[in-house]
């Protein structure tokens, strides 16, 4: 362990920009705990918060804005992409997106405070044809908010260690152990919840096959078919517009305020973009305790539908 802090002690800035960078790229490795041991370094000037912190906002500056031209130029593919491969069990396609088109880029000054905003404000910001210049100046103004918050965290309490020689010691010979431990956890913490979703979902989720066999069940005994919901973002609509066979498009709190008019008496199917059904089998729980009970997520959400090869029709302006 030694040695890894010894490449970390002479190496600090570059390994502070590259993590960041690749965490701000999409892989799930928790890029706090390295900022408050860094944060922490600077009270006894072995790193000097004043480099550190543009380094940040550099590396925060290059993933934003890939995700952001990514965003604005694939639109809801690049956030199926990000949502399949997350193990935040909180991230949510259609919540994000309503989120950033009420608030607007204003949502870029506290989304890296929160899980799953923070992966998908950037792309979906340019989905919303944000313009660039006004996503780095709030972008830029986020990440100083959430850089400074956890280098100046660090350093307060490398200020307190410090008191104590013997203690401050011990923390300097223990530091790589402790950063390694703490990103573990988080990610053993984010891929617990994520499973416990799963295992959740799990016993709700309707097949695609599934749900085109009750279509054409329905059809040949000439009774109702399946009161399908698109949950979709206007957003994805206008980059994506089709829709299932006969999907009435509401929104999830719009569905949630109109509970009412869903139907008891018939199998209700919801679907959403994200491959996970994240808001889809959101939507499902809260609706099932509510009282509605045939309720269930598609599984693939659109994408899964599609990649079925069962026919869809055109979105009805």
């Amino acid at each position: 362990m030694s040695g890894v802090m010894h490449v970390f002690l002479h190496h600090a800035y570059l390994v502070l920009f590259s993590w960041v960078l690749i965490e701000q790229g999409g892989l799930p490795i928790p890029s706090i705990p390295l900022m408050l041991a860094a944060g922490t370094m600077s009270a006894t000037h072995k790193l000097h918060v004043a480099y550190a912190l543009p380094l940040v906002m550099l590396a925060c500056l290059i993933a934003d804005s890939a995700w952001y031209f990514l965003g604005k130029r694939y639109g809801s593919r690049v956030l199926n992409l990000l949502c399949r491969f997350s193990l935040e069990a909180a991230t949510c396609v259609t919540k994000t997106q309503g989120t950033v088109v009420k608030r607007g880029a204003f949502t870029l000054l506290f989304a890296k405070f929160v899980p799953g905003l923070s992966t998908m404000a950037a792309p979906i910001v340019g989905q919303a044809e944000v313009p660039y210049s006004k996503f780095v100046a709030y972008d830029m103004a986020g990440t100083l908010l959430w850089a400074a918050t956890w280098l100046f965290a660090g350093r307060f309490f490398g200020d307190i260690a410090k008191r104590s020689n013997e203690f401050f010691g011990k923390l300097e010979h223990f530091a790589a152990a402790l950063v390694l431990l703490a990103v573990v956890g988080a990610i053993v913490f984010r891929f617990v919840r994520r499973r416990q979703f799963v295992v959740e979902l799990r016993g709700l989720r309707l097949e695609p096959s599934q749900l085109f066999a009750m279509i054409g069940d329905a059809k040949l005994a000439g009774k109702e078919p399946p009161f399908i919901i698109d949950l979709r973002h206007p957003l994805d609509v206008l980059t994506d517009p089709l829709v299932l066979p006969g999907a009435l498009r509401i929104g999830p709190d719009d569905l949630k305020s109109r509970r009412e008019t869903i139907p008891r008496d018939r199998d209700i199917v919801l679907y959403c973009t994200c491959p996970s059904e994240e808001t889809s089998a959101k939507v499902a729980m809260e609706l099932r305790r509510l009282g509605v009970r045939r309720v269930r997520p598609l599984r693939g959400g659109l994408q899964g539908w599609k990649d079925a090869g069962y026919p869809l029709e055109a979105v009805v302006v």
